[in-house]
């Protein structure tokens, strides 16, 4: 029967007494450097400051370890990931499309007026777009009708960045959040 060891994410350092070098260069825990020890010496080290015995990088001549409270560092590792995910989230989600059509119903207006209106809200800017089909080329000044109108409805909370452009049978325009005084 074989045991198969697998390291995940969390414990991908060694602590204490899984480091298996003979002599390690040890941090202390205030960044000041300590000199190479013998790994029994740098456990004593660390147990007497009352932290754990990290390794660092293991790749090292000799290889480098810091005395740190090994669960605080694992605990602000961790928090630092999820705000910059956080981060991450948040400059994706800078620009919101939303296509009307020129014979948009009202009540299909309404609800892309409000889901665009909470989006607005969240600091975010928003492309309101129309394609034309048809014989709707035709007719531009419908299309620019329909965006001024979806504007005029969100100018409480909105103003309009870029004005209504036509590129090919697309035409577009981008509101953004009011500054807030």
């Amino acid at each position: 029967m074989e045991v198969s060891i697998i390291a995940s994410k969390e414990r991908d350092l060694f602590i204490n007494e899984q480091i298996r070098a003979k002599e390690v260069m040890v941090i202390g825990p205030n960044g000041e450097q300590l000199g190479v020890k013998p790994i029994k010496d740098a456990l004593t080290l660390s147990s007497y400051a009352g932290f754990d015995l990290v390794l660092i990088n293991q790749n090292g001549n000799p290889p480098v370890c810091k005395i740190m409270d090994y669960n605080k560092f694992k605990y602000e590792n961790k928090k630092r990931q999820k705000e910059n995910l956080k981060k991450q989230r948040e400059s994706n989600l800078e620009l919101k499309e939303y296509r009307l059509s020129v014979t948009i119903d009202v009540h299909d207006f309404n609800t892309r007026v409000n889901n665009s209106s909470k989006y607005l809200e969240k600091g975010h800017k928003v492309k309101v777009s129309i394609r034309f089909k048809g014989r709707e080329m035709a007719h531009p000044e419908l299309g620019k009708d329909v965006l001024l109108r979806f504007a005029d409805a969100l100018s409480e909370i909105s103003v309009i960045e870029q004005k209504p452009t036509i590129d090919g049978r697309v035409m577009t325009m981008i509101l953004m959040p009011k500054k807030e005084k």
